[in-house]
């Protein structure tokens, strides 16, 4: 795949989680070569010192107008990195996409809420001859599929990475396992179920929450048979989607029994007890002994348990990956601080099971 050079719109969020689109991609992307992010509140740093320490040589601008002057490198998209309340393009971030297309910018949006939709930006960007992907806009339903139970002619491990909760780290976790994976020789894929996996480069999936309810299942089908036929796969990881029990969104039924993903990761933030977006609502994060019998009820055995670390002292999270593991019995693992090459041998013997039976 070719990239393509971009910058990304944070407009003040790029170290808050509403700029998890962001963070995706400063961490790594190939689809887009990422030449600057646009955030006023940390302009003159680099975005990868700001997201987790690391330089990443991807400098932050005060202004869409500052980057075209002081760039070294030109640009073709500015990508919106950041999630808005409801998806919603409000108009302080209408006027920044305003600016990018005046700039010669085209845009690319993984909102709810279409820039396509939006006259002002459309008429402009159609007037110029420039580019507006959105990338959340469904799939034309004669290019839907439902499923068909095709899934049985997949002959290797289909690996789901759930979560006890959303905004956690999951696609980012699916990433660290295909490279892994694919560092060690052996042929690993993502399917990707949101939008940033898209902007990322994955070259199978869907954008599971802006594909019509009856056709998920088909799509997740689909998407995963395609990859097993196209690519001939080793091992397959399929990106998860908010949780089981989030009751504003539940997701992960489709992962075990659409996709007949046999095996699961499971992604938890021991700091967090409430669902994201939901204090206030009566509902606790389930203990994770419950969530991972849960996960075998629906039919998938959880091999391994990953830990996102934030609002956590390192102490604190490396005492609960030790107690954790002890308890359950499976491996724990902090993916952003230690990688995931301990779990490389269980996928590894995974496979050499699946060639065995075949």
């Amino acid at each position: 795949m070719e990239k393509t050079n971009a910058i990304i719109i944070t407009a003040g969020y790029l170290d808050s989680n509403n700029g998890k689109t962001a963070h995706g991609l400063i961490r790594g992307t190939d689809r887009y070569t990422i030449v600057g992010v646009i955030d006023q509140k940390h302009a003159g740093k680099d975005a990868g010192e700001v997201l987790d320490g690391k330089h990443r040589n991807i400098p932050v601008f005060t202004s869409i107008e500052e980057f075209s002057k002081n760039s070294k490198q030109p640009a073709k998209y500015c990508i919106i990195g950041v999630a808005t309340k409801g998806g919603i393009i409000p108009d302080s971030l209408r006027a920044i996409l305003k600016d990018g297309l005046i700039h010669g910018y085209g845009l690319v949006n993984g909102l709810h809420e279409y820039v396509s939709d939006i006259p002002e930006l459309a008429d402009f960007a159609r007037a110029r001859g420039l580019e507006i992907i959105d990338v959340r806009k469904p799939k034309k339903v004669k290019d839907l599929h439902f499923w068909s139970g095709k899934i049985k002619s997949v002959h290797c491990p289909k690996v789901a990475v759930l979560g006890t909760d959303c905004a956690l780290g999951k696609r980012t976790t699916t990433r660290f396992l295909v490279e892994a994976m694919k560092k060690a020789g052996y042929r690993a894929e993502m399917i990707y179920t949101g939008q940033t996996g898209w902007m990322q480069g994955a070259k199978y999936g869907f954008v599971f929450d802006s594909t019509l309810n009856d056709f998920i299942s088909g799509e997740m089908e689909h998407a995963v048979v395609q990859c097993w036929e196209e690519a001939k796969p080793d091992i397959i990881f399929i990106e998860g989607q908010s949780s089981l029990r989030n009751p504003s969104g539940p997701a992960g039924a489709e992962w075990i029994i659409s996709a007949d993903a046999t095996i699961a990761v499971l992604q938890h933030n021991p700091a967090r007890k409430k669902f994201k977006g939901l204090e206030d609502y009566p509902a606790d994060l389930a203990p994770i002994k419950d969530e991972i019998d849960l996960i075998r009820i629906y039919g998938a055995t959880t091999v391994a348990l990953t830990v996102n670390t934030e609002k956590m002292t390192e102490a604190d999270a490396r005492a609960y990956a030790k107690d954790q593991e002890q308890a359950l019995g499976i491996p724990v693992v902090l993916p952003l601080e230690d990688g995931i090459d301990r779990l490389i041998p269980i996928f590894k013997d995974l496979i050499d099971k699946s060639i065995a039976q075949v």
